[in-house]
């Protein structure tokens, strides 16, 4: 087998094999096959696509290349949820114990946030004491005690992914479907469940600006779960404005918290519960998405998701008192007003440039090492089809200096928000779900 026939065979748009795809990703892996011709490969992918059994077969090859988590030790059927990044998506934070509490295992491996996403171990570390590296027992053990644990991923998860994703960022090729949908699933794979629910964002906030977009990405990974027997269902979300109201570490945790408390924004509570929902379908404890909203609901009315919640955060050496008193959350020393220069409705919101203003805050990083501020953020007063007046407030930063820094990232915020004479027609936040029979639309 010739690494130059396969890119031809690619390139051409034929149909490249398990074993071929295998000898690819393994070959580079190993650094037998050098890096112009991986690229070249990638290329091809770009412009030929791949079959749903090429991308399967693909996806395989990465999860096989680095640590196989075996989650057999724990009772149930584990199902996790990944989220395709947004700006405020803070769902692990709420799904997580709010699915736990309803009797299915979470044993979630999360990351870090890197440029205008936040990452869901970064949000969960400001939390006084939270740990989030355990031993691979440590966090069965939680599993099978509380119903949920979370923690980083291994280094050693789905090395090839890591190592092709990076020849892609510098080659063009990252816009590829059938890469992106590999490089989600094969560390969902990796990581060992038995179901995974998607929450594929769309909109200016996301990485897929389309629904048409976002809903070929879905299927792509759905089609990858359901050709290796994992049962797979993606939600499609809006991102065209940021989810709920906060941004930023600390500042999601506590709005986390009073959505557990049935207390949180409607946007945010809708998701959950839907995503929470599927998962539990998904881990056969309802028979259906709305039987499993139901329950769901009554969790939170109940306060056994908040409940949850706090043992979570007890038994990973977190401050479980931050749910009675978030004020022991970090907190920014000074805040920043920005104020609306003009009249009428809000009929958008960069969500990607809000996410921006919070990383040049210090809430996220620009490079994978940089330092983070767990304080600070954006906290939004006003949100796509609110009434504004002129001089009111339209976000509130959450700043460590008031200074030129903080005023230019106020200007960037105030840029971000767009008005119209007229109230603008509501924008649905469900859009589509997809699964192995196809896809359905909300709207």
């Amino acid at each position: 087998m010739r690494s130059v026939d396969l890119i031809q065979k690619k390139r051409d748009g034929g149909e490249l094999t398990a074993s071929e795809l295998t000898y690819l990703i393994d070959g580079y892996s190993r650094g037998d096959i050098p890096d112009y011709q991986l690229s070249a490969w990638a290329m091809a992918v770009f412009f030929r696509g791949m079959t749903p059994r090429e991308t399967a077969a693909l996806t395989l090859a990465m999860a096989n290349s680095g640590d196989q988590v075996d989650l057999g030790p724990i009772s149930g059927i584990k199902v996790d949820k990944h989220s395709t990044g947004g700006v405020g998506d803070k769902t692990t934070l709420i799904v997580a114990p709010l699915v736990a509490a309803a009797g299915v295992p979470v044993a979630k491996m999360s990351g870090r946030g890197l440029g205008h996403t936040g990452g869901t171990i970064d949000k969960l570390e400001s939390i006084e004491g939270f740990r989030t590296e355990l031993s691979r027992e440590r966090f069965m053990n939680q599993v099978n005690e509380i119903g949920l644990s979370v923690i980083g991923q291994s280094g050693n998860l789905a090395p090839a992914d890591k190592k092709l994703y990076a020849l892609r960022d510098v080659t063009a090729t990252v816009e590829s479907i059938p890469l992106i949908a590999s490089s989600v699933m094969s560390k969902k794979i990796a990581s060992g469940a038995d179901a995974i629910v998607l929450d594929v964002k769309t909109g200016s906030g996301a990485f897929m600006k389309t629904l048409a977009q976002s809903e070929q990405l879905a299927k792509a990974m759905v089609d990858i779960g359901t050709e290796v027997g994992r049962k797979t269902a993606a939600v499609i979300s809006d991102m065209d404005q940021p989810l709920g109201f906060a941004i930023g570490n600390a500042l999601e945790v506590r709005e986390s918290i009073e959505t557990l408390k049935g207390n949180g924004p409607n946007d945010l509570t809708e998701l959950c519960l839907t995503l929470g929902a599927h998962m539990v379908q998904l881990g056969g404890l309802a028979s259906s998405v709305e039987e499993a909203k139901e329950m769901l609901r009554g969790k939170i009315e109940n306060g056994e998701a908040l409940a949850k919640f706090k043992a979570f955060v007890a038994a990973q050496g977190g401050d479980a008192s931050i749910a009675d008193d978030p004020s022991r959350l970090p907190q920014a020393p000074h805040t920043v007003e920005v104020k609306a220069e003009q009249s009428g409705y809000v009929s958008a919101i960069e969500a990607e440039q809000l996410g921006l203003a919070a990383m040049l805050l210090g809430a996220g990083r620009e490079t994978k090492d940089a330092p983070i501020d767990y304080a600070v953020g954006v906290t939004l007063r006003m949100k796509v089809g609110d009434p504004v007046e002129a001089g009111a407030t339209l976000a509130v930063l959450h700043v460590r200096e008031q200074g030129e820094a903080a005023r230019e990232v106020a200007e960037r915020v105030r840029a971000a928000y767009s008005f119209s004479a007229s109230k603008p027609e509501e924008r649905a936040l469900l859009l589509s779900v997809v699964t192995a029979n196809g896809i359905e639309r909300y709207v």
